[in-house]
């Protein structure tokens, strides 16, 4: 072929360090914002960002040229940056190290897009550890050992 073309869309989602409550009501639009405009810098576009106090979602449409790995390490290492310098009172706030990265078409975008909006409704009854497991279900990804998953 004489050109490339591509639809890479991935689910990224990951957690506050300790999945402790750091991204309130009051700055979680920022927060984001900030995410999307991340994605921006680095030629991705955020179709959805969102989640609650202790974790965040983003489907990211990505060209070919980036791993899953590299998504999850900009989003995380400039937002934490960022954090940092914007709420001084956020000084020990942090990402957890590792991140969940889960493929998805193009026709299913608006569901992953309703699934990421309604996080505060979904989590009403659900805790993270319980929404993660069910992700890593539904795509058939192996849990090799438990007590590693959460940290």
């Amino acid at each position: 072929m004489a050109n490339t073309y591509s639809s890479i869309f991935y689910h990224i989602v990951f957690s506050t360090k300790k999945r402790e409550n750091w991204i309130d009501v009051e700055i979680e639009n920022r927060v984001w914002a900030y995410i999307g405009g991340i994605a921006r810098k680095h030629n991705c576009t955020a179709i959805q960002v969102g989640g609650i106090e202790d974790h965040i979602h983003a489907l990211i449409l990505s060209p070919p040229k980036y791993a899953p790995s590299q998504i999850a390490q900009f989003l995380k290492g400039d937002s934490s940056k960022w954090i940092h310098e914007e709420f001084p009172k956020m000084a020990k706030f942090g990402w957890q190290d590792g991140y969940g990265a889960f493929s998805t078409s193009k026709r299913l975008v608006p569901n992953v897009v309703e699934y990421i909006k309604n996080q505060r409704e979904h989590h009403k009854g659900k805790t993270f550890e319980e929404e993660y497991l069910e992700l890593l279900q539904l795509h058939e990804i192996d849990i090799v050992d438990e007590k590693y998953l959460f940290g």
